[in-house]
């Protein structure tokens, strides 16, 4: 495994990538609203992204995607591929997946919304799946392990009755989208490669309301839960720093 521990000048543009694609899931919020198709939301994005940000949507023709972003709506799990005849609906959630290229390195980041009126079954499996991303960002600093992010993610996911998808996990990133390492989002403490400053990766855990088993549309890009029940995710794009960690897609919302 060969991983790119990237300069303070790298970082710096990573910083920028970073904050764009945050920009979007900030932007987007007012539109999620029922009666809206996921196509219309890509749209939208795309257009924002690329004459208002000035740069690349990263998703777009990547390995043949054919949209700019992934929305994933109720029990699809990753890679939904927005759709005219996907009409968003009261009580729905959507995960909608930005990553944004600018001078040549990449932002990635995704973000969970309601539809209208929420379930408070919809809002707990949001809810946690959100803390586990936190959980495992707390952790995240030199001398750490890859292990220790995909501990406290399972613990967390699992104490709530809920699952951890297996098959799709974090990435390392820069000027590579997809880069070594992996980084799963279950495993033992104290396992796995040691992080050190420099390392930048996503962490984007994957938690299903029933089973952990998944299974893949005919399209080869939509992945949904076998069982029909419920999925939310939430990732951000990390930097390793001297002594901790900076969250490259912060949104205006959060606190790091």
């Amino acid at each position: 495994m060969s991983v790119t521990l990237k300069t303070p000048e790298e970082i710096v543009k990573m910083r920028v990538a970073g904050r764009l694609a945050a920009e979007c899931l900030e932007m987007i919020e007012e539109y999620v609203q029922p009666g809206i198709s996921t196509a219309e939301l890509d749209r939208i994005l795309h257009n924002h992204i690329v004459d208002v940000q000035k740069a690349i949507p990263s998703c777009l023709n990547y390995k043949g995607f054919p949209k700019s972003v992934c929305t994933s709506v109720n029990h699809v799990i990753c890679h939904g591929i927005p759709s005219e005849k996907k009409i968003l609906k009261e009580g729905d959630i959507v995960n909608i997946d930005v990553t944004v290229t600018k001078d040549e390195f990449f932002g990635d980041t995704s973000k969970m919304y309601f539809v209208g009126k929420r379930s408070s079954h919809n809002e707990r499996l949001v809810q946690v799946t959100q803390e586990c991303l936190y959980k495992a960002i707390e952790l995240v600093k030199p001398g750490a392990h890859l292990g220790d992010i995909g501990h406290v993610i399972q613990e967390h996911a699992q104490k709530n009755y809920y699952s951890v998808v297996r098959e799709y996990c974090g990435h390392g990133i820069g000027r590579v989208f997809h880069e070594d390492p992996q980084v799963l989002h279950y495993g033992q403490a104290n396992t796995g490669m040691e992080l050190k400053e420099g390392m930048t990766f996503t962490i984007e855990p994957m938690i299903n309301a029933g089973k952990a088993q998944t299974k893949l549309k005919r399209d080869g890009w939509t992945v949904e839960t076998r069982d029909g029940r419920p999925s939310a995710q939430w990732e951000h794009t990390l930097a390793v720093t001297n002594d901790g960690v900076e969250v490259l897609t912060a949104r205006g919302e959060e606190n790091f």
